[in-house]
């Protein structure tokens, strides 16, 4: 008798350790974001009907690797991808800004309906500063430069907000609010574009904002840098006035500090947040301004200049009050050996130390393309691999901690379509605590139920109901349905025997 208990003591604690590792090797929250760019001109002049077959294809594709959130780029230098009343069409879109597409579409709130089609975020991605591009060759009439020359400076060949001027806080406030309002995305995104990046032998001219709204700072790099949290914050405030579910993210630029100019910088030599951008990242994280932080890590393990592991565990030491997930650099990555198996290139390496550490949530990938192509068979790797099982995007509990109500009426119907698992969503007071997604897991007959092991998710759908897989109706399986509110609290669980 003994020993029929202790050798089931050691298989209770076995099965504990396998379910703990699987999870910690097929983790069920996670970000696994892809950035979707229109500056590199992929789209532009392209007739709709190409484009939009081009960008589910790229969804499909995307949904197909794990992907769970898009950041799509909708604002690149004062203009929209989307029905602006303040902004022109961009350029990058139709070839000439201001003109709009034909036949007529709003590729935001495309891109919004099949992401969420796909249960994938939408983060709708913006430069704040950044007004005319040097490949811009003429503004539109609707450009707010065209109402407003006095907003903004001229700098390395390219025009930008003066950030030192309140009119350009607010008005980007205002865009944003307009953004937040009308389209049903999951977060306003914001890259690495704050301040501009140093152009060697040229001085930013904003002597005259100096001037005028110094706030009586004594060094200029102090208040450049205040002008960027005050204008953080604002947006910030902004998007929780409009609607408190969607989140505010930023993405800068890989190095906070280097150790040479501050102790507890990283040992790096490269650009600075702090010091070349006057973004003050960590001061956003720290007071909660910011709803995720996603710095662009994008060098190799064994860098000189910038090491990917020392970077890694800088930002996950440091910057862990709010969600973090890295950027990755999908062609670095490939192209670069592993230091210690140079037969293999680094994605093995990048992704178990992003995974070792517990305050790092998820990866955001430079660049979708480059994923849907396989670039260095990075894309296998994803399906086969890292992210062979879903996962659902991480809660934001500083934002809204409480689970919806558990679905209803989960009842297997027959109907011409097949056999059909349905159930009612759970009712709900207010826009926070509505389901919006439901998850379906699966479970052989004997199986225990762990909602913690992603391999046994079958759907995260927005639908209703899941069609199931039926054979000869001799085999019984438990399926158990969850609801998950716009910030991804998951309801309690509801199942149902079936025989399929």
């Amino acid at each position: 008798m003994k020993t029929k208990v202790l050798l089931s003591f050691i298989l209770f604690i076995f099965l504990g350790v396998t379910v703990s590792r699987a999870s910690e090797r097929y983790p069920k929250r996670e970000f696994r974001g892809a950035w979707i760019q229109c500056v590199n001109g992929q789209f532009q002049g392209m007739p709709t009907e190409k484009m939009q077959k081009m960008l589910i294809s790229q969804l499909d594709n995307l949904r197909q690797a794990g992907i769970n959130a898009v950041i799509f780029q909708v604002r690149a230098e004062a203009d929209a991808l989307y029905r602006s009343p303040y902004e022109p069409w961009s350029r990058f879109l139709t070839g000439v800004q201001g003109k709009a597409p034909s036949p007529a579409w709003d590729p935001l709130a495309f891109m919004v309906e099949e992401c969420h089609k796909r249960g994938m975020e939408l983060h709708a991605w913006i430069n704040p500063y950044r007004a005319k591009t040097k490949g811009t060759t003429a503004l539109s009439p609707l450009h707010p430069y065209k109402k407003h020359p006095e907003w903004f400076v001229s700098y390395g060949g390219q025009l930008y907000f003066d950030p030192g001027l309140p009119e350009s806080r607010h008005y980007i406030c205002k865009i944003v609010r307009d953004i937040v309002n009308r389209y049903d995305i999951d977060a306003i995104h914001m890259d690495d574009y704050f301040y501009p990046y140093p152009v060697p032998g040229e001085s930013f001219p904003d002597d005259l904002s100096f001037a005028a709204y110094g706030r009586g700072f004594i060094h200029r790099d102090d208040w450049r840098r205040d002008n960027v949290n005050i204008l953080i914050k604002e947006l910030h405030e902004a998007v929780r006035e409009v609607k408190p579910w969607v989140k505010f993210g930023v993405s800068p630029f890989g190095i906070y500090r280097n150790q040479k100019s501050d102790p507890n910088g990283s040992r790096t030599r490269g650009l600075q947040n702090y010091d070349d951008l006057y973004a003050d990242v960590l001061l956003w994280v720290n007071n909660g301004w910011v709803d995720y932080n996603i710095p662009q890590v994008y060098w190799e393990i064994g860098h000189a200049a910038a090491d990917y592991d020392t970077l890694v565990r800088w930002w996950a030491k440091n910057a862990a009050a709010r969600p973090l997930y890295i950027g990755q650099d999908v062609g670095r990555t490939v192209a670069a050996a592993d230091l210690q198996n140079p037969s293999q290139s680094q994605i093995p390496a990048k992704f178990s130390l992003q995974r070792s550490l517990p305050t790092i949530s998820g990866s955001c990938l430079w660049y979708a393309a480059a994923v849907v192509e396989n670039k260095g068979r990075y894309r296998d790797m994803l399906v086969n691999k890292y992210h062979k099982y879903p996962a659902l995007p991480p809660t934001s509990p500083f934002i809204d901690d409480k689970a919806p109500g558990k679905v209803r009426k989960v009842k297997p119907v027959w109907t011409e379509d097949g056999y059909i698992l349905f159930w009612t969503a759970p009712k709900a007071k207010t826009e926070m605590d509505r389901a919006v997604q439901y998850v379906v897991y699966r479970f052989d007959r004997k199986e225990k139920v762990n909602l913690n092991d992603p391999s046994h998710i079958v759907a995260v759908t927005r639908d209703t109901y899941y069609k199931l897989p039926y054979e000869d109706g001799r085999t019984k399986y438990r399926y158990v349905v969850t609801a998950l509110d716009r910030l991804h609290n998951e309801s309690k669980s509801v199942s149902k025997k079936v025989k399929l």
